[in-house]
């Protein structure tokens, strides 16, 4: 007899709710890939800044060169290879500097005028003070009017790096005293002039005097040094044939890039990172460094933090556990969390309406009335600018705050009360250690938003470029008054405001990259210090 079929097995019906579930995963796998690539982006482009590149020397065809002055040779840097919009074929962005010859740092080469491409030893990339960079052959150097030492010597690369360096500490030596020894005297005679003011005294000419002479000296000392800086000269041949003469003490830094090697590129890759994370700005932002950029991020950050924690604490305490729980407190739970959706720009114009033009002026009228009509705290300042933050990022802190305490289990509050602790030493020693780790959350998420918001520190404090920072060696050591630089800014300046948004582009993605860093390393502090206390607290939950 043939065996019986084997009877189909039924299939288990799906669960409810799967191709939501699926549907939620895809979603979520979308989102990560998106960041994910987001951030790969600005970490290549960023550091992609400071790796030194080839220098590419093309030969073009005739009549090819209108915009370089009808040059067929030129060098620089390969930028980036695209198709024309308008199918013509290929182009070529080169990064070709001397932008005191040809007026621009950047220019685009049609890949079908190319005749010729190479990437000659002798080609140097010198990085300056002004003008960005420049590529060229490097004839001769002169120092102090003797006779020039060509670039064939076998001394001259050793010469030129001595007499760089030099340079670069006479500029260091006129740095400290225009900027530390004049400023201290600029201070003393500025406080003289208030004095004379409020309180004169005939002892004050003699000083005032005094602190004009050792002004004087100072001054004709930084003109000696500074007068120093075009003893030495690099004498090179531009791309287009014309013969150049470079003071060293506008270099900034030299190297051949088709001679270098992995551990040359290496070596100029780590001096211009230290380059960025400590010097000032420079021409127009785009090139240089941008430490009062982090410093003045971080600071207000700080500040913000310690402002917005304690007050957001107290209300969602108060809220919590000792208002009485009705209509009135419900109003102010609502006002709260739609404060949280507020426009900053709404922070920004209350921030300067408030706290600029009211408390500052009041300030300036009861402490600095010798200043006036010049204004000290009635402007914007990095103490204002924190305050608008705290008052921006002070819903995030109550509502976290509040769920954190209301997660604290009632048992733990009665066995406390039980002990006989008042309700006050119920909420510190038991309730806020227990909810410290929902506390740091709120912190963390205000503190993320904090130091990435722009729009209100533009109206109550944030500037271009500070000349001084807000936390210093000058007594006393803290000047909340002061306007400070900020990266969120430092990336919309560039972005949007530069006069050359080609050169601006590199330092906006190593901005960008250094603002995300800046903000998760905070962050990162932050949870672990989280992740510490819900350890040492969990066994008050049980």
């Amino acid at each position: 007899m043939p065996a019986a079929a084997t009877p189909p097995r039924p299939r288990r019906p799906s669960p409810p709710g799967e191709a939501q579930v699926w549907l939620t995963a895809l979603g979520l796998t979308i989102g990560v890939c998106m960041i994910a690539g987001l951030l790969l982006l600005i970490l290549v482009r960023g550091v992609a800044v400071f790796w030194p590149q080839r220098v590419t020397e093309i030969t073009l065809r005739e009549g090819a060169g209108s915009a370089l002055r009808d040059q067929t040779t030129l060098a620089g840097e390969v930028v980036r290879t695209q198709e024309r919009p308008d199918g013509g074929g290929e182009e070529i962005q080169l990064h070709v500097g001397n932008k005191d010859i040809y007026g621009f740092n950047f220019h685009w080469v049609q890949a079908a005028d190319i005749v010729s491409r190479s990437q000659p030893a002798d080609l140097i990339a010198l990085e300056r003070l002004e003008y960005g960079d420049a590529f060229g052959r490097p004839l001769a150097l002169t120092i102090d009017g003797a006779e020039p030492l060509p670039a064939t010597h076998p001394d001259f690369r050793r010469r030129l790096a001595e007499t760089v360096h030099t340079a670069e500490t006479t500029r260091d030596l006129i740095e400290n005293i225009e900027k530390h020894e004049i400023g201290a005297i600029n201070r003393k005679l500025a406080k003289l002039e208030l004095t004379r003011k409020t309180n004169p005294s005939p002892a004050d000419e003699p000083a005032r005097a005094a602190l004009q002479a050792e002004y004087e000296a100072l001054a004709t000392r930084a003109r000696e040094l500074r007068a120093t800086l075009g003893d030495a000269s690099l004498q090179y041949r531009s791309p287009t044939g014309d013969d150049k003469s470079l003071a060293t003490g506008e270099i900034v830094r030299f190297f051949y890039p088709n001679e270098l090697g992995t551990g040359g590129r290496l070596a100029i890759f780590f001096s211009r990172l230290w380059e960025f994370f400590s010097e000032d700005p420079r021409e127009a932002n785009t090139e240089g460094g941008i430490f009062p950029a982090i410093f003045g991020t971080f600071v207000m950050t700080m500040l913000m933090s310690l402002m917005v924690t304690p007050l957001g604490v107290i209300t969602a305490i108060y809220l919590r556990e000792y208002a009485r729980q009705g209509m009135l407190v419900r109003i102010v739970r609502i006002c709260v969390n739609n404060l949280a959706g507020v426009p900053s720009i709404v922070f920004g114009v209350f921030g300067l309406g408030f706290f600029v033009y009211v408390l500052g002026s009041k300030v300036d009228q009861s402490f600095f009335s010798a200043s006036l009509p010049t204004p000290t705290f009635g402007t914007g300042g990095i103490l204002w600018a924190s305050l608008t933050l705290a008052l921006l990022t002070l819903p995030v802190i109550i509502v976290a705050t509040e769920e954190a305490l209301a997660a604290v289990p009632r048992g733990v509050r009665e066995a406390a009360l039980a002990c006989g602790a008042s309700k006050w030493q119920m909420i510190q020693r038991v309730v806020l250690p227990s909810a410290a780790p929902g506390v740091l959350t709120g912190v963390i998420l205000s503190m993320a938003r904090g130091a990435g918001e722009v729009a209100p520190l533009m109206l109550v404090g944030v500037v271009k470029l500070a000349p001084s920072l807000p936390i210093d060696g000058v007594f006393p050591f803290i000047h909340p008054e002061r306007k400070f630089m900020h990266l969120g800014f430092h990336i919309y300046d560039l972005g949007f405001q530069s006069p050359d948004s080609e050169a601006a582009k590199p330092m906006v993605f190593a901005t960008t990259l250094l603002l995300i860093t800046l903000v998760v390393v905070m962050n990162l502090a932050a949870i672990l210090l989280r992740n510490h206390l819900r350890k040492k607290y969990a066994a008050s939950t049980f």
